[in-house]
């Protein structure tokens, strides 16, 4: 991963000297190489001498504006990526950003964390990470990385987990099916998809997850399939999708459910014929990928509901793998506990604490919403509030919801909208006000976390 962030060059566009301060150190200190300008002039001569990969661009600049200067870059510079930093900016100016080419639209105050998943979503460091993985994994044994894999990741000694993961690796046997994963937000889909990536006959190709709920339905095409340059506005470059991208190997598509109809049509061509056409071009494209799928939702009651096309259905579901939440298999609470607060003691370079008998007790009393994602997060935590040597129930507020007092609470409380408040606030609380870990535990765009804080007015 160093190798990855060192290879990574980022110029920030920004007027403010604090700004730029803040996030200098910050992605210095993740390996990046950096270089800085107030004055668009400069940025233009550092772009003219260095092979910028992503531009930080504020929208409020001296002698032109940040819109300006977007257009400027993607027309000098096409293969640079922006991101946008704006204040208040209009819905107008946002949409206009990424029409005309920028990556990402962050308004402040944003956090350096923010910044950081905007520049992992960004298509350079996409490839430069496929690269990287691809090497990694032809100068290891498979059998190795495999065993490495599932020994980190998938952990329980629950019956179910055990089927999931043989079925993982019948699946990796056979190219030619596909497979789809089905569970609750946080049990593990990517992780069982990797599994039969890397134990199968493509793990020295590339891994690439999309997740369709991520993504603006107006995207979704270019992003699967590419465009030509000049095919809409926005497109100043030829780019290429997601099954290009991972041509040869394996296509994760998570979310599954939530992709519009009018995409599924062309999604079950591309996996039918393994050809695709790229906006605004006739030339047949052939890509021969492994396909999986996942989903949190019920696939089978979308198609009764036509929501979900019956025969691409039926084309991603010839394996399917359920992954249960962890609330019915609590025997895999104590292991999965104990591997996080290993791990997460040799990350913060703390010895490892004594564990009162009573936590894992009350842990699995908890419902777990966000299932082996919240165990993590509630770990992780609690290790950072650790005070001593002892890790106890104090460093666990998480409340006990007996199956019982679930049952009565679905007979008594119908109401949709006060039950999304109950588990944002919930949510919340668990991540510490942390609202890009909330949004990962929910599964959601933090976009949309922060939409859905603000229609509901939670401070």
């Amino acid at each position: 991963m160093k190798e990855l962030m060192e290879s990574l060059q980022i110029l920030i566009l920004e007027q403010e000297t604090n700004v730029i301060e803040q996030l200098f150190c910050y992605l210095s200190r993740q390996g990046f190489s950096i270089f800085c300008a107030k004055l668009p002039g400069l940025a233009f001569q550092i772009l003219e001498n260095n092979k910028i990969d992503v531009v930080l661009c504020d929208t409020i600049l001296t002698n032109m504006t940040g819109i300006e200067a977007l257009k400027k870059i993607k027309s000098d510079f096409p293969s640079t990526e922006v991101i946008m930093l704006g204040g208040c900016g209009s819905f107008k100016t946002v949409m206009e950003a990424i029409h005309l080419g920028a990556v990402d639209f962050l308004r402040k105050p944003f956090t350096t964390t923010d910044v950081l998943i905007a520049i992992e979503r960004s298509h350079k460091y996409l490839i430069l990470q496929n690269r990287l993985k691809l090497l990694e994994n032809q100068k290891s044994l498979i059998s190795r990385d495999l065993e490495n894999r599932i020994e980190r990741e998938l952990i329980g000694e629950s019956e179910a987990i055990k089927n999931a993961l043989n079925l993982a690796l019948k699946a990796a046997d056979d190219q030619e099916i596909n497979v789809l994963i089905e569970g609750e937000n946080g049990t593990g889909k990517e992780i069982i998809a990797r599994i039969i990536h890397y134990a199968s006959e493509l793990h020295d190709h590339v891994f690439f997850p999309m997740n369709s709920a991520a993504i603006p339905e107006t995207l979704l095409e270019s992003e699967f399939f590419g465009h030509r340059k000049g095919s809409f506005t926005g497109a100043i470059e030829d780019k290429k999708g997601c099954f290009e991208l991972a041509r040869g190997g394996t296509l994760f598509l998570d979310e599954i459910a939530d992709m519009p109809l009018s995409l599924q049509s062309k999604l079950l061509r591309a996996i039918e014929e393994k050809k695709i056409k790229q906006i605004g071009s006739n030339r047949e494209i052939s890509v021969d990928v492994r396909i999986i799928s996942a989903t949190n939702k019920n696939i089978s009651k979308l198609v009764e509901e036509k929501k979900f096309r019956i025969d691409l259905y039926h084309r991603i579901n010839a394996l399917i793998i359920k992954l249960p939440p962890l609330r019915e298999r609590p025997e895999d609470i104590e292991p999965i506990f104990s591997y996080y607060v290993n791990y997460f003691a040799k990350k913060k370079k703390k010895p490892i604490p004594q564990i009162a008998s009573s936590i894992i007790k009350k842990l699995e009393q908890y419902h777990f919403p966000g299932n082996v994602r919240e165990l993590k997060n509630l770990v992780e935590r609690a290790m950072i509030m650790l005070d001593g040597d002892v890790l106890d129930e104090r460093y666990f507020p998480c409340k006990e919801k007996r199956k019982d007092s679930l049952r009565t609470q679905r007979r008594t409380n119908y109401n949709l909208e006060q039950n999304e408040i109950n588990l944002l606030k919930e949510v919340l609380e668990i991540c510490g006000n942390n609202k890009t870990k909330s949004a990962e535990l929910l599964g959601i765009p933090r976009y949309t976390l922060i939409r859905k804080l603000k229609k509901y007015f939670i401070d």
